[in-house]
């Protein structure tokens, strides 16, 4: 059953895709509609998921289900995999390129080629203060804290103690 994404449980999970270029406003909307009809059918064993699913940016697609309600299994998740590699395709779109890491440059979001994290770090293009994505959240609650997060709170933060120890 799908719910508007800001109706969703605070502990719902989440899983956000990532397209590897900006969506035009038409295939969010192409992309939104899609999502919302097959989430309203989402199951798992037979029982209905309560789950919702929401466009950010023209580039992130973030699914939630409440699993409070009802837990999702392998299969259901596959399933959802499944619609984004179906989508993809048709929009030229890939939601599952994970070489490239997002950041909100002043409120304007681009991409850094995961290879070049630290090159981009000595170039100073990537601060210990930059506004990074952090698509590695697992649950609505942590994504409204820390989707967007500075650099040096992720993963990142290693580049950074090398930068300043050299």
């Amino acid at each position: 059953m799908y719910i508007p994404f800001d109706q969703i449980d605070f502990e719902a999970r989440v899983w956000i895709y990532q397209a590897n270029r900006p969506l035009t406003n038409d295939e969010v909307g192409t992309l939104t509609e899609t999502l919302k009809a097959a989430l309203d059918e989402w199951e798992a064993h037979g029982l209905k998921l309560t789950a919702s699913g929401k466009i950010f940016h023209n580039r992130f697609v973030v699914i939630a289900v409440d699993e409070s309600k009802e837990l999702p299994s392998g299969c259901s998740i596959d399933k959802s995999v499944h619609w984004l590699q179906e989508i993809g395709p048709r929009l030229g779109v890939d939601f599952f390129d994970r070489s490239l890491m997002y950041i909100d440059d002043r409120g304007e979001l681009q991409s850094i080629p995961v290879s070049g994290i630290k090159s981009a770090v000595n170039a100073e293009e990537l601060a210990p203060d930059t506004t990074v994505f952090d698509n590695t959240v697992t649950t609505k609650s942590q994504w409204m804290k820390r989707w967007k997060v500075r650099a040096d709170a992720t993963w990142l933060k290693r580049y950074f103690a090398a930068q300043q120890a050299s």
